[in-house]
């Protein structure tokens, strides 16, 4: 029998805390933990207010839904799978999250089409892909200056130029890291 918890998160702090985002059973689907997130977010400074955010692999939405709980101006949601998007228009729908933009497409079709930069891009791809040599870089070119780009993988990554390494942890097997794109004319 599944536990209760089996399917859902709580939203962690800012406008929806304790909000719960269901979603459904997905092969290969590993929502970010708790402990993970609230480190995550510590990281940040909490609060995301007016920032531009993409979840580019965004699966349950939480880490989108987590920034605009905390203030964070838009969050662009990108998902391959269908089913999931269209759970997380709901969850968006039912906490009045206007500002949640989602987007069913492949994350490198998604990069390929868009032209804005964002100030927080989160990445957690399923494990089973390697992308992260051509990930990155694209991501970086998407980061605005000073922004910041977190990574979950099941191994340690190295930032490419003009990435820089900012934090870096690990939780069981998930090494998780948090990479600034360096600021023209400024000391790293």
């Amino acid at each position: 029998m599944p536990s209760p918890s089996a399917n859902r998160v709580r939203i962690i702090a800012g406008a929806w805390r304790r909000r719960v985002v269901r979603f459904p059973a997905v092969d290969g689907l590993r929502p970010t933990p708790d402990r993970v997130r609230e480190t995550l977010f510590n990281w940040l400074g909490q609060e995301l207010t007016g920032l531009r955010c993409l979840d580019l692999y965004a699966g349950t939405g939480v880490l989108a839904l987590e920034a605009l709980s905390r203030g964070a101006a838009t969050a662009v949601a990108v998902e391959r799978n269908r089913v999931l998007v269209d759970a997380l228009r709901a969850t968006a729908q039912a906490f009045g999250a206007q500002a949640l933009e989602t987007h069913c497409l492949d994350a490198k079709a998604y990069l390929g089409g868009e032209r804005r930069d964002f100030d927080v891009i989160f990445l957690d791809p399923p494990f089973r892909d390697d992308p992260w040599g051509w990930l990155l870089p694209a991501c970086a070119a998407h980061l605005a200056p000073g922004g910041f780009l977190y990574a979950e993988a099941p191994h340690r990554l190295d930032p490419p130029p003009p990435l820089l390494h900012w934090r870096s942890d690990k939780a069981g097997q998930v090494h998780y890291h948090l990479f600034r794109r360096a600021t023209p004319g400024a000391e790293p």
